[in-house]
């Protein structure tokens, strides 16, 4: 039996963003200093947002239609990293490996953000009236 979810910590996709963020905080430490106010503070700050996001969804589920709009936001702060991505990809900031990587783990953030969308119900409380 799966174990019960008590905080978006504990949600899978927001186990995989966080660690993808994780990811990227480590690489953006290499980008050249001219990058630190652009693409290194846009990057962090996207792929941190996923799980913020996250945690406010998680936080609004009385509230069905606000839970899937923070949804709506992290599935927009994970397309907007995969755009930094290739930026990093074009500045050879990063190889091709690693972005095929990174972009692989949003694809599937993105997916599994989706689902969760599609279920909101599943996740959210009942309507009392």
């Amino acid at each position: 039996m799966a174990d019960k979810i008590r905080s978006a910590r504990d949600l899978e996709v927001y186990k995989i963003a966080f660690n993808a963020a994780m990811e990227i905080f480590q690489l953006t430490k290499n980008f050249p200093s001219e990058e630190r106010y652009s693409l290194t503070d846009q990057i962090r700050r996207a792929s941190r947002s996923v799980c913020s996001n996250l945690g406010e969804a998680w936080r609004k589920r009385r509230y069905r239609a606000v839970f899937t709009n923070k949804l709506t936001d992290a599935q927009q702060e994970a397309s907007e990293t995969q755009t930094w991505l290739d930026f990093c990809l074009a500045c050879e900031y990063i190889n091709q490996q690693t972005f095929e990587r990174l972009d692989r783990e949003y694809e599937k953030i993105l997916g599994m953000l989706n689902t969760m969308e599609i279920k909101a119900d599943k996740f959210c409380f009942p309507n009392k009236r």
